[in-house]
């Protein structure tokens, strides 16, 4: 039996050409290599898997080979690139900073750079990893990066950029190497496979592609483990329970259910999908996912988003024809508040079955009857005092015998005031920007302006205590306020006791209080402001702030007090 070798290793880039995903840096890297314009220095950066030490790798045995190609390709005969790939090269290095990243390792590292290359023209320093260097060491390298010899090149290669020190980062090309595409990594695996004789359908190889986000190493170790599994014939079944993937089939159910509005099918899925061992949060963060997929299918020029099978995505556009949008965003909505919540619930599973049960609801829910135009008129609005209203519902009613009022008008206060129901453009763009759903838009309530005066601005300022409720420590300031009218300035002031208060509720609650003053009273250029309120000490006796002067008062004042201290033996202190 020969020796086995892995797939990320065995079908590594050899040259610009094969590296899949990354074709613009291919492309830059060799018009440096055939314009001689070769920097110094090359930072290599980007996600896992996604081609950094390979690229470097060529580029540096392109660079160093004697009978390079027209296209740029090594020969792989010369003794430069034989002794690199036999692993004996003396102008192409590799250093692993994770496990090198002293000040000591820099320095052997410096001294390395001094001899010049026996083979080829260039010595390579390939240093992967690289944000694990100390901050030590990378102060030591600053120099050599700086100014190296002519011969000398370095290719630093990091998957976190950010922790680099902004002077190396100075003195390097940067090169971003970019997640590989679903398509892409399935069109490499597919050449793969016909290369080592495996059967695989399309609809697998998507699994095992959106399985390695975005990593080709990550999908060549999962192409080897499933082979290892289900051998040369691969089937999708095997494959999803080999990597434990939750099939496409259990969100197409579950989608039918909420249609239909049934719940309990919808918590019995849920409940089989558990008893497999898939992870809650896995399947919620996938519903959300599902959902998302069906509302891109909604319409033609975004459909391709989607990173699905051919077959998967054609059963996702048919049902996608079966949701409305409206549907689509609920859902979406449900399914996300709920992954965001999942980590801080105390019973997750509820959590989880709550959302699918809002979804089912969506659209089984009863639609909201408009009030007819009777009702509205005996109810009394913001829009209409109770005194317009009383003459527009003057007139009898079809069960109302003439000449009587209507008891419920004998009672109302004059001032009394709800919000009217109706729908404007002006409150639609509102509820959009402020990201209310489409029931909520549908019968937004539309706020009207009052003058301003003593017993308005009363009840104004008792909606703006019920409205910061969950702010109970503002609300209560509020409360105890006492607004009053400063007329000559356009002025509401209210009081509050201290000035730590006042402070805190100028910096962070002042805009957000006025502007809802600005909303229901109409005056212009109404503005809002703080005030402290006059404590006066009619005693004039100081406060009595520390211990120890409370102790002296009651020793002068309680003889109850005085009687404790005796009995306690505590007179002498």
């Amino acid at each position: 039996m020969g020796q086995f070798i892995v797939s990320a290793r065995k079908y590594r880039p050899n040259d610009f050409d094969s590296l899949i995903g990354q074709e613009n840096i291919a492309r830059t890297l060799k018009n440096s290599i055939l314009r001689n314009q070769l920097a110094h220095a090359y930072l290599f950066c980007g996600p896992r898997g996604v081609g950094k030490t390979s690229a470097a790798r060529i580029f540096a045995k392109t660079i160093n080979c004697s009978n390079i190609s027209d296209d740029l390709i090594p020969c792989g005969v010369c003794e430069s690139c034989l002794s690199f790939a036999e692993g004996r090269s003396y102008s192409i290095h590799e250093l692993d900073a994770a496990s090198n990243n002293s000040v000591d390792d820099i320095r052997n590292l410096t001294d390395k750079v001094r001899i010049p290359p026996q083979i080829g023209k260039y010595s390579v320093y390939i240093i992967d990893e690289v944000h694990m260097l100390s901050q030590q060491a990378f102060n030591a390298f600053l120099k050599t990066l700086e100014e190296p010899p002519s011969y000398a090149i370095f290719i630093l290669a990091t998957t976190e950029k950010h922790k680099i020190l902004p002077t190396i980062l100075s003195r390097c090309q940067t090169y971003d190497f970019n997640r590989i595409s679903v398509d892409n990594i399935v069109r490499n695996l597919k050449d793969i496979a016909q290369k080592e004789q495996v059967t695989i359908g399309d609809d697998t190889l998507h699994i095992i592609a959106q399985k390695a986000d975005g990593a080709m190493r990550d999908a060549l170790t999962l192409f080897d483990q499933t082979v290892a599994f289900c051998g040369h014939e691969v089937s999708y079944e095997q494959v999803i329970h080999n990597l434990n993937v939750l099939d496409y089939e259990y969100y197409f159910k579950l989608t039918a259910d909420f249609l239909k509005g049934d719940y309990a099918a919808a918590f019995l899925t849920f409940d089989e999908i558990l008893s497999k061992g898939f992870n809650a949060l896995h399947f919620i963060s996938g519903l959300s996912n599902h959902f998302r997929d069906l509302l891109v299918c909604k319409h033609d020029a975004s459909q391709s988003l989607l990173e699905l099978a051919p077959s998967i995505a054609q059963k996702y556009r048919e049902l996608s024809e079966k949701c409305s949008a409206g549907f689509l965003y609920e859902a979406l909505a449900a399914t996300t508040d709920c992954e965001a919540s999942y980590r801080q619930s105390g019973n997750p599973r509820l959590l989880i079955e709550f959302a699918l049960l809002k979804i089912s609801r969506i659209n089984t829910a009863p639609a909201v009857v408009q009030p007819t135009a009777t009702a509205q008129a005996a109810q009394p609005t913001v829009a209409q005092p109770v005194a317009a209203q009383v003459s527009s519902t003057s007139q009898p009613t079809q069960n109302s015998e003439p000449g009587t009022q209507n008891p419920q008008l004998q009672t109302t206060d004059s001032k009394l005031q709800t919000p009217k129901t109706s729908l404007s453009i002006k409150n639609v763009m509102k509820a959009v920007k402020s990201g209310a759903s489409s029931k909520q838009m549908e019968f937004a309530p539309e706020i009207v302006r009052v003058p301003l005066d003593e017993e308005n601005l009363k009840s104004v300022w008792e909606e703006l205590v019920a409205s910061e409720s969950r702010s109970p420590n503002l609300s209560a300031a509020l409360a105890k306020g006492n607004p009053q009218i400063d007329a000559s300035r356009s002025v509401v002031t209210f009081c509050v006791s201290n000035i730590t208060q006042k402070e805190y509720i100028d910096r962070h609650f002042l805009k957000r209080l006025e502007s809802f003053l600005k909303e229901r009273i109409d005056h212009a250029g109404l503005r809002l402001e703080v005030t402290l309120e006059e404590v006066s000490d009619q005693t004039g006796s100081p406060k009595l702030y520390m211990p120890s002067d409370k102790a002296n008062y009651l020793q002068k004042t309680s003889e109850e007090y005085r009687e404790l201290k005796k009995n306690l033996g505590l007179d002498t202190i």
